[in-house]
């Protein structure tokens, strides 16, 4: 016997008995929200559906870098999020990615700073860099990284502070495994985080 339940919009939805004789129990959880079936489990996983979006621990702006760890494999795309961020030098900023240790060579990527005067661009072979230049900078915006393909990641990214000034940035780096983990630092690595609050997010 099967049960057919009709929609006041013309659809239907049509629960089918199973073919063999035995019986089934149809359970449906003690919660709100909607319910999601999978014909392998009654768990849903990264191979199953793709993941939400996952924030991670937002920390203060404060040494020389900032680091996140610990993100999955299945991760396909970051968003590195800076609010109020400077530093108490001159250094630009670099935005670094890494397979079980932070890479510091092999990336391709150019820089912009935008104001009332003009274009200013630098090349950055050390990480993805962001052209801010002034310790009363505060910089504001997303940088987002997206996995194409294996191990490579493509960087894309728009900031601001209020002077007005506008940072842009791209590129490219290939891991040889997983990403795992993110940093924030200054081209001198001697510069320090004086204010602001970094944060990552990721998903699948």
């Amino acid at each position: 016997m099967s049960i057919v339940l009709n929609s006041a919009g013309g659809g239907s939805i049509t629960l089918q008995e199973p073919s063999t004789a035995s019986n089934r129990t149809l359970t449906l959880p003690d919660n709100t929200g909607n319910l999601i079936s999978t014909a392998d489990s009654g768990t849903v996983s990264p191979t199953m559906l793709s993941q939400k979006l996952t924030l991670m621990t937002a920390q203060t702006a404060s040494g020389s870098s900032v680091d996140f760890t610990g993100i999955p494999s299945w991760a396909k795309r970051l968003t590195l999020i800076l609010s109020g961020v400077s530093t108490n030098g001159t250094s630009n900023y670099l935005v670094q990615i890494g397979d079980g240790a932070v890479t510091t060579t092999g990336y391709s990527s150019v820089g912009t700073g935008m104001d009332a005067t003009g274009v200013s661009i630098t090349a950055y072979t050390a990480g993805f860099g962001i052209r801010s230049t002034s310790a009363a900078y505060a910089v504001n915006g997303l940088l987002v990284l997206t996995l194409i393909s294996a191990n490579t990641w493509v960087a894309s990214g728009v900031l601001s502070t209020a002077l007005p000034l506008t940072f842009t940035t791209s590129g490219s780096k290939s891991l040889t495994n997983a990403l795992d983990r993110i940093r924030i630092t200054t081209v001198n690595g001697t510069d320090t985080f004086d204010a602001g609050t970094i944060n990552v997010m990721y998903e699948g």
